[in-house]
Formats: structure tokens, C-alpha cells, sequence
């Protein structure tokens, strides 16, 4: 199911992959957007050219990217594909791995095809309904979330450039002390995805559809939930934007995360 699909965010993942890791070496022309966010001119080519590859082999379908102009009408849509072109900026910019190209197609309001690249490591997530599975170099595996049952057990993946002071507290609630830290939001919950990590926490409101639409994908696929705190799914046709954070899990912790966190829900 949506093999065409797949194989076209696919190619294109790794294209423009191929550029940004390219500009990474080079001058990266970094300016800031409202909210004092980053972005460079490897950003700009990479949207370009997902946008132009969707364009020609999926121009009926409509695209929303961060970095073009939103069509409002876009997201009625019953098909619609959110694109970052480079999630975790921070990490591109200091040179690190821990950034990704990411490209996730909803049907209906729901993600059905994800892909998530990490150029430097040439590891490729990818998610549609037949499963969830990563590619580096030329092997192939099957993804599938840990056994964890304890949030006090998990292993916790949080922001590296974002990690908000509430981050402790979240920690302290679930009795957590295992953490390591990752740019990209897809690449922590990829991790989640392929078992290394179990847990996913951002309280904020900041994160948006295009960070999320591509590794829900995969997450599901493999197992693992992905709510915002109040333990509602993701409706990707209302809002770009993610009101009430975001709780990512192998599932199997995440009724108990949701109850301990309750107190920490931000409101509307």
C-alpha cells in the first residue's frame, strides 16, 4: 500500500539530503525567522526541490512545507503532505548528525506514508501501513518499539537546542534518570520507533505538523503512540500547530505517562 508514494519521498528524502549534507560544508547563509528560529539557504534549496519532486510526480496532491507559503485550503484536503526540509537547524548548523530531511503524506487527517533521512549517517526511516522499517547503506531492518512497561524505566530522549527547564520536572514526576538528547523531533521518534529510546516528552507548543506527520508514521507503524498530553491523537486537518505538546511513546508507558503529567498540560 502507497508503494508509489513511498518510493517518491524516498528518492527525494535522499536527494535533498544529498544537497544540505553538501551546504553543510560550505557557508550555510543562516538568518533568523520570527520567533528567533534559524534557518539557512540549505533549508530554502531542500524545500525547492521536495516541493518541485512532489509537484511533478504528485501534482495533484497539495504540500505543506516550513519553508513556503501555506495555502489555507491545503489542509481540508483529504490527501496532504507535510515537509521539513531540515528538522533540527541547530544541529545542521554546528555540523552535527542529528539533524533530518523529513516528508510524511495524511489521508484523511491521519499520517500514512513517512519518511525521515539523517544524510550523515545514511540512515533512512520510513513508515507506511505495510510497516516500519530503516535502511543504512544497503541493510534493511524491520522496526519495532521496546518492551518497556515502567516510565520509570524508560529511556528518555529530549531536545538538544530546545530542552525546556519544565524537562526536569517531567523527569521527576516519572521517576526518570536515563536521557540523551537529538536535534531532529523525527529522529527521537524514530528512536522510539526502532526500540533504542522509549520515551518523548515536549510540554511546548511549538512543535507543528510538519515535525510530526513523517515519524508518526513510522512510530505507529512500529508499535509506538504518539498523543498530545491530554492523550488526544493528532488531527493533522485543524491546526498546524501543536497546542498541548507532545507525548511519544513505545505505548506501552504512555497511559502512565499521560496520568503523572496531567498537572504539567498547558493550556489552550
Amino acid at each position: 500500500m502507497y508503494e508509489r508514494e513511498l518510493a517518491v519521498a524516498q528518492a527525494l528524502a535522499r536527494e535533498a539530503g544529498a544537497e544540505v549534507w553538501r551546504m553543510q560544508r560550505g557557508e550555510l547563509g543562516v538568518e533568523l525567522k520570527p520567533g528567533d528560529e534559524p534557518v539557512t539557504i540549505a533549508d530554502k534549496r531542500a524545500s525547492e526541490l521536495i516541493l518541485a519532486g512532489l509537484a511533478r510526480e504528485l501534482p495533484a496532491d497539495p504540500v505543506i512545507s516550513e519553508e513556503a507559503p501555506v495555502t489555507v485550503d491545503a489542509m481540508t484536503a483529504p490527501r496532504l503532505w507535510f515537509v521539513d526540509p531540515i528538522d533540527g537547524t541547530k544541529d545542521f548548523i554546528r555540523g552535527e548528525d542529528g539533524y533530518s530531511v523529513m516528508i510524511g503524506l495524511c489521508v484523511n487527517g491521519r499520517p500514512a506514508v513517512g519518511v525521515v533521512y539523517q544524510p550523515v549517517l545514511d540512515r533512512l526511516f520510513f513508515g507506511t501501513p505495510d510497516g516500519a522499517f530503516v535502511t543504512v547503506g544497503t541493510t534493511t531492518e524491520r522496526l519495532a518499539v521496546s518492551s518497556t512497561t515502567s516510565a520509570a524505566e524508560a529511556r528518555f530522549v529530549a531536545s538538544k537546542s530546545h530542552r525546556d527547564p519544565v524537562i526536569d520536572d517531567v523527569k521527576h514526576r516519572l521517576g526518570i534518570g536515563n536521557e540523551v538528547n537529538v536535534g531532529s523531533v523525527g529522529v527521537k521518534l524514530c528512536l522510539i520507533a526502532a526500540g533504542v529510546r522509549d520515551l518523548y516528552v515536549n510540554p511546548g507548543a511549538k512543535t507543528k505538523a510538519w515535525d510530526t506527520c513523517a515519524p508518526e508514521a513510522i512510530l505507529l507503524r512500529a508499535g509506538g503512540q504518539l498523543t498530545d498530553m491530554t492523550g488526544a491523537p493528532i488531527d493533522y486537518r485543524k491546526d498546524l500547530f501543536r497546542h498541548r505538546g507532545l507525548v511519544g511513546s513505545n505505548g506501552a508507558v504512555h497511559a502512565e505517562v499521560l496520568a503523572k503529567l496531567a498537572p504539567l498540560i498547558p493550556p489552550v
